[in-house]
C-alpha cells in the first residue's frame, strides 16, 4: 500500500481553529518538500465547530462556539471533545491512486484498529447515507460510507480535499471511545496507523518559517468573514 517505510509525525499542541486549518493547507500545499506523507495530531483551545468547503454558515451553532470553515467537504463537527487528525500525502503516493472511497477505507481500518484497543466493537458503515442536504448536515449524526461505528452510533469521520499536490485527509474521532483520555487514543491511533501502513514514524520538526506562513494564511483567509460566510464557491 505505501511506497515507504517511514511517515513523519506531528504531535501538535492545542490551537486556535484558525490556525489549526491554515496548518493543515499549509501542509498539503508544501508536501511535496516532505516527501513523505504527514500525519498530524492536534486539539483545539477552544469550543470550536468546522464546517465543510460548501456548507451554509448558518448550518454551525452561533452560542458558544467559534466557527471555522474547512478546505475540505463533510459536514459540521464539533470540536469541543473530539480528537484531530490530519494526513498529508504527496502526488504520486500509492494513496493517490486509491478512489475517494477507497482511501477513506483505509484509513478508517486503522482508526477502527485503535478503538478495539478500548474494547469497542467497531465496524465500517456499509452503505452512503440517503439523500441530505449536505449544504447543513452534521457528520456526528450523518454515518456515510467507511465512516467508524459503534453499536451503530458514529465515531469517527473525515473529509478529504483532493489537488495536484496530493491528499489532504482531516479525521475527527469522538473522545467517548477513550472515556476523554485524548493522550491514550493518540497513542493507540498512532499504533493502528503504524499497522496498517507497515510503517514506522519519525518525529516532524516544523520551522518558525512555517508557523510564520501559517499565522499569515490565518489572518488572510481563515479568520476572515469572507472565507467563512461566504455563500458561493470561490475560486482558489
Amino acid at each position: 500500500m505505501t511506497a515507504d517505510a517511514k511517515w513523519l509525525l506531528w504531535l501538535d499542541i492545542n490551537r486556535d481553529p484558525y490556525m489549526n486549518m491554515s496548518i493543515d493547507e499549509l501542509l498539503l500545499l508544501r508536501i511535496a518538500g516532505f516527501g513523505t506523507p504527514v500525519v498530524r495530531i492536534y486539539g483545539w483551545d477552544r469550543k470550536s465547530v468546522s464546517i465543510g468547503y460548501v456548507q451554509d454558515y448558518e448550518a454551525a451553532p452561533r452560542e458558544g462556539y467559534v466557527i471555522v470553515r474547512r478546505m475540505t467537504g463533510g459536514g459540521v463537527v464539533f470540536h469541543d471533545k473530539d480528537l484531530t487528525y490530519t494526513v498529508a500525502i504527496p502526488g504520486g503516493h500509492p494513496i493517490c491512486a486509491l478512489d475517494r472511497i477507497e482511501s477513506y477505507h483505509v484509513f478508517h481500518r486503522a482508526v477502527k484498529e485503535a478503538l478495539a484497543g478500548f474494547g469497542l466493537q467497531a465496524e465500517l458503515s456499509a452503505a452512503e447515507c440517503g439523500a441530505v442536504d449536505r449544504a447543513t448536515m452534521q457528520c456526528f449524526v450523518t454515518p456515510t460510507r467507511y465512516d467508524v461505528l459503534c453499536g451503530g452510533q458514529k465515531y469517527a469521520g473525515a473529509a478529504q480535499r483532493r489537488t495536484r499536490d496530493g491528499i489532504l485527509h482531516q479525521g475527527s474521532i469522538d473522545l467517548k471511545a477513550s472515556g476523554g483520555n485524548s493522550a491514550i487514543l493518540t497513542e493507540k491511533l498512532i499504533k493502528a496507523f503504524e499497522k496498517q501502513f507497515e510503517i514506522g514514524f519519525i518525529e516532524f520538526n516544523v520551522s518558525r518559517e512555517f508557523l510564520h506562513d501559517a499565522e499569515i494564511l490565518s489572518g488572510i483567509k481563515y479568520s476572515t468573514e469572507q472565507w467563512n460566510r461566504f455563500k458561493e464557491i470561490p475560486a482558489e
